[in-house]
């Protein structure tokens, strides 16, 4: 296919030509100059070998292959012009499909329970959910939508913060009752620790004290996965202390079969953000999630 910018302005140029019957109409109606619409034509018949066009000073006529060109042409630039009003029509309401990857834990609190709501407000958009905790190529794997928990890496995506969950320590009953409570972050060197792959690869959690300075503990877990359901899991098992975001563990606390420890060195909340390509012409369906989730959560 030939993507030649010139062969469809050309089309559009000598269309207009023909239909305001002469060069100075037509540069009035394009917003050009008479000598650019000239040019234009003669560089148009220079390109295709023939003269398309029969000039004079007062006025032109359609050579016999000009009349071919012309018929074919018009039937090109109107059904383009079609093709972009209907573009243009569908540009506010939200249609298609949205590809969004949303964390298990997310799912589980939140969009299992939100979704069901957003199909039946925007019947026109089909939703395809990637629940995972993995590293996504938004670009290359077609994601309109990433909703990711805690602080994310510079990149040129926009965010957006949806809202914020304190990152809690957590172990079960039954660990506790026969290895004792931890009273400090440093004490859990030696402790039975679960921890997220995807964290850094030095293994490190982050606690503030109770004046709010900064305490770093270097971690060596028994056990650690890019699943914080599985995470959750193994700390009700009573294998280990693991952390997670708040939202990911409520009920169980209130449950009881997790306990909150170090509570006072909790860091701040970690962001749950809303990482998009772009806002510049931002699709109709990628903006009603974005509205939905945040009118949803606040």
């Amino acid at each position: 296919m030939d993507y030649n910018s010139e062969l469809f302005s050309g089309m559009v140029l000598f269309c207009a030509v023909v239909e305001q019957n002469g060069l100075s109409a037509a540069a009035k109606k394009l917003g050009h100059t008479p000598s650019h619409v000239s040019k234009e034509v003669a560089r148009l018949e220079r390109r295709l070998g023939i003269r398309l066009l029969n000039r004079t000073t007062r006025k032109i006529s359609l050579t016999e292959t000009g009349k071919i060109y012309y018929e074919n042409a018009r039937r090109m630039v109107t059904d383009a012009n079609i093709v972009e009003t209907r573009i243009q029509s569908l540009g506010d309401r939200p249609f298609g499909e949205l590809k969004i990857s949303v964390p298990v834990i997310f799912t589980h609190g939140f969009i299992n329970e939100w979704l069901p709501e957003f199909v039946e407000l925007y019947p026109d958009i089909t939703l395809n959910v990637d629940v995972s905790e993995r590293k996504v190529d938004i670009i290359g794997e077609g994601i309109d939508l990433l909703v990711r928990i805690g602080t994310l890496p510079i990149s040129d995506f926009m965010t957006r913060v949806l809202l914020h969950t304190p990152m809690i320590t957590v172990a079960s009953p039954d660990y506790l009752e026969v290895h004792g409570y931890p009273r400090h972050p440093h004490e859990l060197a030696n402790r039975s620790l679960i921890d997220f792959s995807s964290r850094s690869l030095t293994h490190t959690w982050a606690f503030q004290s109770p004046k709010r300075q900064k305490i770093s503990v270097g971690v060596n877990p028994i056990f650690f996965c890019n699943d914080a359901s599985m995470e959750k899991a193994m700390a009700q098992a009573g294998s280990g202390i693991t952390r997670l975001p708040l939202l990911a563990c409520e009920r169980e606390l209130q449950s009881g079969t997790l306990v909150r420890i170090l509570r006072q060195f909790e860091p701040d909340p970690a962001p749950v953000q809303l990482v998009f390509p772009s806002r510049k012409n931002l699709p109709a369906k990628t903006r009603a999630m974005i509205d939905f989730l945040v009118t949803k959560s606040s």
